[in-house]
């Protein structure tokens, strides 16, 4: 089951990352926050998961970031690029389509 899991959360951070950040401009711990919130607690990225994903995202051209100092200490903010927003709606798109065809199958023959 591991992998299968890992197939079907492939690209999910990606996309959640891209679709909040689309929103707002927010610093790595809020923004993990703001995926559980969004999710209903069902997708938690860890540091693991979340850190890599956006200076992956960053160096790719998806996302700025830059320093900010609040509460005294610095935070990195990120937030989506013109780039960021064209790839944001692919994977939208793409996850839709396949959300459609996982309910369709899920239906049974006769919605088919």
């Amino acid at each position: 089951m591991g992998d299968a899991r890992a197939l079907l959360m492939s690209g999910v951070p990606e996309l959640l990352i891209l679709r909040l950040l689309a929103e707002r401009e927010m610093y790595g711990y809020e923004l993990a926050r703001a995926v559980r919130t969004a999710t209903h607690d069902a997708i938690s990225l860890g540091e693991g998961v979340l850190y890599p994903a956006l200076h992956s995202l960053e160096l790719g051209g998806l996302l700025r970031a830059r320093r900010r100092r609040a509460a005294g200490r610095t935070r990195v903010y990120y937030s989506v690029t013109a780039q960021g927003r064209r790839r944001l709606a692919f994977l939208a798109s793409r996850w839709r389509r396949i959300a459609a065809a996982v309910e369709t199958a899920l239906a049974g023959p006769q919605h088919a």
